[in-house]
């Protein structure tokens, strides 16, 4: 019997030890898949003082979206326009402008070769609003466009406005080359992104659909490039969104006997809900390792560090230890499952009355694969009480997650070739976008919809977009505006 214990054992240890060498082979022999090109010679920008002003101009007018549109100020956006036209006189003596729903706007810039699609670039002109008392933390005044130790300072910068003028800059500098595309090119800025762009992107996408339009591809904010983003990879990373994440918030709604509190039943309208919660936050949905995300460790597996390189090398073996590995952070877990916030609790109207209901709003961004038809019914089987509803939030916009654009198509590497012409130190991966964009309007029109801004952006970074203290390096900007040159060059 010990003979066989022994036997057994010493089986068990040569397949473990064959089992450890497949893996270490298999990462030792993984290829990198990045483009190899040479760096493209570095673009001389006329007076680079006055680009980085007209950016600071720009971030001075303050074009905010409001939740209610009422509060939106239309003066703000004309003068945005006007400041455009100033500042780009050749772009609009050349470009054809369309001005739809009163702030969006369409630039058309014709091509030698109208029987090719064309192409087009986006960034939106509204910015969100600066949270009440928070003004002070501001290390500059948020709408100054104040340029100081190295930056431009105030809310925009990032999102998207820095992007924006960054186009146009660069599409000024060809107009003065006498350069003209191939293809007609399309510059889109909504004026409502930040709310949903149903009125301005929707509204722009919806018309070229009905008239039959194709794009050969479009690009528009999500993606950028992470340092320090990635576990394991120390070289600088263009992350190129090639989907985004869904989006639906669910109400819901514990009902109660009300009454006085001196006699209250065993659990309140309230009480219910904390229970309703306590089981949605405690059965989140399922992770899984597909489209893009499998698509962002295939490309920067070959450039990672061990052991996380033999991790990913053997994602098809070690998936449930990839998974418990990339869900023990907020920011990976997050593209790995339809991502679960609890946000607004709402019950009760007085401390010594019974509440005879109470809500909660929980807000999903739903991964590509999961539906909101799928999040709702899956949240009402964890709920499982018949005292509490749950319902799609009313007035609220629910989105299924976008398509994914391939990453093996001629206008992914077009854009991955530019990007290592210009940052040859860069390493480029398709990426999931966890937020939501104008983009996802524009799926209909063109295969090839992708995410992606050449800022360089690190952890603290990611919270500047929409929080305190957004700013953009002085050095980045110029960098953006040689890279959309070289883009659109490229492209041409």
């Amino acid at each position: 019997m010990l003979r066989v214990m022994k036997r057994a054992v010493g089986i068990l240890a040569l397949a473990l030890l064959v089992f450890a060498a497949v893996l270490l082979v298999r990462a030792a022999t993984l290829r990198s898949v990045q483009l190899t090109v040479p760096p493209a010679p570095r673009i001389e920008l006329a007076d680079p003082t006055v680009i980085v002003e007209r950016l600071a101009a720009a971030i001075r007018i303050p074009t905010i979206s409001h939740q209610d549109p009422s509060q939106d100020d239309p003066a703000v956006f004309q003068e945005f326009r006007d400041h455009l036209e100033r500042s780009f006189p050749m772009l609009h003596a050349t470009l054809k402008r369309e001005i739809v729903n009163e702030r969006s706007l369409v630039y058309t810039w014709a091509g030698r070769d109208p029987s090719k699609a064309g192409v087009i670039l986006m960034a939106h002109q509204d910015v969100v609003p600066v949270e009440p008392g928070t003004e002070a933390n501001w290390q500059q005044p948020p709408f100054s466009g104040a340029i100081a130790d190295g930056f431009i300072w105030g809310r925009g910068t990032i999102d998207t406005k820095g992007k924006l003028l960054a186009t146009f800059e660069a599409v000024e500098a060809l107009l003065r080359d006498g350069f003209q595309p191939t293809r007609t090119i399309y510059l889109v800025s909504g004026h409502d992104e930040e709310v949903g762009g149903r009125d301005g992107a929707l509204v722009i996408a919806k018309r070229w659909e009905a008239d039959g339009k194709r794009f050969d591809w479009v690009l528009d904010e999500g993606g950028a490039i992470g340092q320090g983003l990635v576990p394991g990879v120390a070289a600088p990373a263009a992350l190129i969104g090639i989907a985004e994440k869904g989006y639906v918030t669910l109400s819901l709604t514990a009902s109660a006997e009300g009454g006085h509190s001196s006699m209250p039943p065993p659990h309140t309208a309230i009480g219910i809900l904390a229970s309703a919660i306590e089981r949605v936050e405690a059965h989140p949905l399922p992770a899984s390792l597909q489209g893009a995300t499998r698509q962002f460790l295939g490309a920067l597996g070959p450039e990672m560090e061990f052991p996380l390189r033999v991790v990913v090398a053997n994602s098809d073996l070690l998936e449930p230890l990839l998974l418990r590995a990339l869900g023990a952070s907020q920011r990976s877990n997050a593209t790995i499952r339809t991502t679960t916030a609890v946000t607004m609790v709402q019950g009760g109207v007085k401390e010594n009355a019974l509440p005879a209901s109470a809500r909660a709003l929980v807000n999903f961004r739903i991964l590509p694969g999961d539906t909101v038809q799928g999040v709702t019914e899956y949240v009402r089987r964890v709920v499982d009480d018949p005292r509490v509803t749950v319902a799609l939030l009313e007035g609220s916009h629910a989105l299924d997650p976008s398509p994914e654009s391939r990453s093996d198509s001629e206008p992914f590497a077009l854009l991955a070739r530019t990007i290592r012409e210009t940052h040859p130190d860069t390493i480029v991966a398709p990426n999931l976008v966890l937020g939501g964009t104008d983009a996802r309007y524009f799926h209909p029109l063109s295969e090839n919809v992708y995410r992606f801004g050449p800022l360089h952006m690190g952890p603290d970074d990611l919270k500047r977009a929409h929080g305190t203290n957004e700013r953009i390096g002085v050095d980045d900007y110029l960098d953006s505006v040689r890279f959309y040159i070289r883009l659109l060059t490229n492209a041409g």
